[in-house]
């Protein structure tokens, strides 16, 4: 199984901090009454300010869906993943903006991001601990190799005077029943979203998941948060919203009305305090390890209950380790879990091998939730005597004639212009800054396969159109055909090695870049005495001579693989050295063949095929 890290964090808090004094200017009053009850829940819940996707004339500004993505945007703009190398997406909330389709369908069509799966989580607060949950067992199981979760609620357009004044129970009264009234003054909203992956970020800190524990106690009690029905006095549900004959005839009788069971909904506390206590006797939780508590208790009301029965267990937790996002940000149901780790994450307080417990309660029908996270430095992976961007063109050894002198300074000059452009090709840039996949390594190789099955081959048909006179020359290209053969052999075993399917890499065809490449050496190689490809394996063995090695080796670092992993890139580092395959080619410069004609056409190859070779690599999977 995968280790799986939260490596970056987004929300989206939609216009400006709504006071407590403002709250009735968006919300509007109820048969133009101000609220009675309104500073006593204030006073019990404590929050102070929180946000509204809704204008003062109590229009919605913001679907929530629409925060949801625009919380994905601002987390995906602290990370090195693009929108189009997201594999998963899982989104949780109370109520959809539809009731059909699913709540990620419609995120996924507003977040701009690439085909991917998706997963919808319906619940009250748990609801977005869910798609964390899920997110992390796909990561996790190693499925996908990064996810994105995210919730958003948008309470405020259940509870504004407008809804209400259609109702024929509420019109006979001055104020609405307790149980929506209680939640008009607690609910707010607001989204946020994280970044799982299989390794953690680069720089910075990320949250390293350990685990998370879910359960439902709804087989011990009545629904307690609800909408779609009124409650029978026995705590039975019989006729739901959708068994009227119209949603008008429905809501005129409150039954859309979001509802809270003041008399069950204390027992959310003993339920989330009893689980806690559980998970200690698991082993799952050392209370001594606590370094920061993410409590989401919906209303200061419930923080002295859950420290008093924390506290008759034994258990003392000091008040600077808890942290909430409540009193300035608003209850946001199953977005606040996301808001809170955002803030913590930005709020520099995070030191490397802290130990993080969320706990998400919920009263729809009682649930308890619980997430240990634990923070790991994300020091960069790339060792700077290794990899650097430090340009040397590979050595030349002469016999001090002036063609050949001529010709290395030509080649040398070329092979910089080669390894500057390389530098600025997507795949190359993330080996050098350490954002390099797994995947993105085994696409490297089957890329790269194709066109060193080919070297061989046009080797072997270059020396076969060498002429006798030139035997020495003829039979290194044979050598080195025979080596090029063993070589995709080599990475072949590496692409196995990192979990790749042989049916993949056997069956893989040639890139644009690796078509134009080998349609241009198999067109020179077939031309009589083809001397000019020694600038193309100048452009070719120099690569395995100056650069795939410090390439494997980070790759090696930066993906903890193996040595038969990135065996076939370091392999090339000695195998092209001078003892071996630029022997060859140097003792082939320095023979007589070598004229200014024979060198002009050598230097031109070697530009066109450095011109090639950064082709195929701009154009991976481009088939």
């Amino acid at each position: 199984m995968k280790k799986v890290y939260i490596t970056s964090a987004g929300a989206f808090l939609p216009n400006t901090a709504v006071t407590n004094e403002e709250m009735e200017d968006f919300l509007g009053n109820i048969n133009g009454t101000p609220s009675r009850k309104k500073a006593v829940f204030l006073r019990k819940n404590g929050i102070k300010t929180r946000f509204y996707a809704m204008d003062k004339s109590q229009k919605t500004t913001h679907k929530a869906y629409e925060m949801a993505a625009l919380a994905i945007e601002n987390c995906l703009s602290g990370s090195e993943v693009p929108k189009s190398d997201i594999d998963f997406l899982s989104a949780g909330t109370t109520q959809s903006d539809l009731p059909v389709p699913g709540f990620a369908s419609m995120v996924h069509g507003e977040s701009g991001l690439d085909r991917c799966g998706i997963a919808s989580h319906q619940s009250v607060c748990a609801s977005g601990l869910m798609a964390i949950k899920n997110a992390y067992m796909h990561v996790q199981s190693g499925e996908m190799k990064n996810a994105v979760c995210c919730a958003a609620e948008l309470s405020s357009r259940m509870f504004k005077s407008n809804r209400f004044k259609y109702q024929a129970s509420i019109l006979q009264q001055e104020e609405i029943p307790l149980e929506t009234e209680f939640l008009r003054w607690m609910l707010s909203d607001g989204a946020g979203a994280l970044l799982l992956q299989d390794k953690p970020a680069v720089n910075g800190l990320s949250l390293e998941v350990k685990w998370v524990d879910l359960q439902s106690h709804a087989n011990a009690y009545d629904v307690c948060m609800y909408t779609g029905t009124q409650k029978n006095r026995d705590g039975s549900v019989s006729a739901t919203w959708l068994d009227y004959d119209s949603v008008s005839d429905a809501d005129r009788e409150g039954m859309i009305n979001l509802r809270q069971d003041m008399g069950l909904v204390e027992n959310i506390v003993k339920l989330g305090v009893n689980r806690f206590f559980e998970l200690i006797d698991l082993q799952k939780i050392d209370p001594k390890n606590i370094d920061w508590l993410l409590c989401h208790y919906s209303s200061h009301h419930f923080k002295p209950q859950i420290v008093d029965l924390l506290h008759r267990g034994g258990l003392e937790i000091a008040d600077e380790k808890w942290y909430t996002t409540l009193y300035d940000k608003g209850n946001m149901g199953s977005a606040s879990i996301f808001v809170t780790i955002k803030e913590l994450m930005d709020s520099g307080r995070l030191r490397e091998g802290q130990n993080i417990l969320c706990m998400v309660p919920e009263s729809g029908r009682f649930i308890t939730g619980f997430m240990w996270l634990k923070v790991v430095s994300g020091k960069k992976q790339i060792p700077s005597d290794e990899l650097n961007r430090e340009i040397q063109a590979p050595e030349i050894h002469t016999d001090g004639k002036p063609v050949q002198e001529w010709l290395v300074r030509q080649l040398t000059n070329t092979w910089f212009d080669f390894e500057r452009s390389l530098q600025e090709v997507p795949m190359v840039q993330k080996i050098y800054n350490g954002t390099l996949t797994l995947d993105e390594y085994k696409r490297l190789l089957v890329n790269l396969r194709q066109q060193v099955i080919d070297g061989s081959q046009w080797i072997a048909r270059a020396a076969s159109n060498i002429s006798m006179e030139h035997f020495p020359v003829r039979s290194s290209f044979i050598r080195h055909s025979s080596d090029e053969h063993r070589d995709y052999q080599l990475l072949e075993k590496n692409y196995l090695r990192c979990g790749g399917k042989e049916e993949d890499i056997l069956t893989g065809n040639k890139n644009i870049g690796s078509e134009a490449l080998s349609a241009f050496m198999f067109h020179r190689a077939s031309q009589p005495d083809p001397f000019d490809l020694l600038g193309g394996m100048f452009i070719i063995e120099g690569l395995g001579n100056r650069v795939a090695g410090k390439w494997g080796r980070a790759i090696k670092q930066q993906l903890e693989l193996d040595d038969d992993q990135v065996s076939f890139l370091i392999y090339h580092e000695s195998s092209d050295s001078n003892e071996n395959h630029f022997e060859r080619f140097e003792k082939a410069i320095q023979s007589d063949l070598l004229t200014r004609e024979v060198a002009e056409k050598i230097v031109k190859t070697a530009k066109v095929v450095a011109r090639l070779y950064k082709m195929q690599l701009e154009e991976i999977d481009n088939f």
